[in-house]
C-alpha cells in the first residue's frame, strides 16, 4: 500500500507503525475521523474502497463524487507550482506530489498525471487546463519531505509568488 514511508529507528519510526495501522483499517469511519494520515491514504490495491471511504484526498482529487466547484476554484489560481522532493521519505510514491500514482490494481508501476484519465483526460481538477494555459509548473527539489533549502526558496519559490 502507499502511505507514509520512513525508516525504523530514525525520527520517523512511528510512521512505520502508523503505516501498519492504516493497512489494517484506514477506511473505517473510526480511523478516518481520528487519524489525519488516514485521510491521505490511497491504497492502490483497493481502489473501490478508497473511492467510497476516503474522507479527504479521494474527495478533493475528484475520485468519487464530482464537485465542479473544486475545479472552478483551482482555476482561479494565477499559477500552480507542484513541488516533488527527490528524496522524500514520507510520501509514497513520490510522484504523487506531482499527481502521479501507481497504475490501477498494483503498487509497482507508476503513471504520471498526464497518463491519468480522470485527472488529465477528463480534467476533473482543471490541471490540464492550467497546463495548457501555462499556469502549471513542476518543480523538483533535492531533499527530504518539506526540507526546502534557502536558495531554493529565494531562487525558485518566492519569484513564483509575485504575480
Amino acid at each position: 500500500s502507499s502511505g507514509i514511508n520512513a525508516e525504523y529507528g530514525g525520527p520517523w519510526w512511528i510512521c512505520r507503525e502508523v503505516d501498519k495501522l492504516l493497512n489494517m483499517g484506514a477506511y473505517t469511519d473510526f480511523v478516518q475521523s481520528r487519524l489525519v494520515q488516514a485521510q491521505y491514504w490511497h491504497d492502490p490495491l483497493d481502489e473501490e474502497k478508497y473511492r467510497k471511504k476516503s474522507r479527504f484526498i479521494g474527495e478533493i482529487n475528484q475520485e468519487g463524487t464530482i464537485r465542479p466547484e473544486y475545479k472552478t476554484n483551482l482555476l482561479k489560481l494565477a499559477n500552480l507550482t507542484l513541488i516533488k522532493f527527490t528524496k522524500d521519505s514520507m510520501v509514497t510514491p513520490r510522484e504523487s506530489e506531482w499527481f502521479g500514482f501507481y497504475k490501477p490494481g498494483q503498487d509497482k508501476e507508476l503513471m504520471t498525471l498526464q497518463e491519468n484519465p480522470a485527472l488529465w483526460d477528463e480534467d476533473r481538477l482543471g490541471l490540464r487546463q492550467l497546463s495548457e494555459e501555462g499556469r502549471l509548473e513542476f518543480l523538483a527539489v533535492e531533499g527530504d519531505h518539506l526540507q526546502v533549502p534557502e536558495k531554493v526558496w529565494l531562487d525558485e519559490i518566492i519569484p513564483r509568488l509575485k504575480d
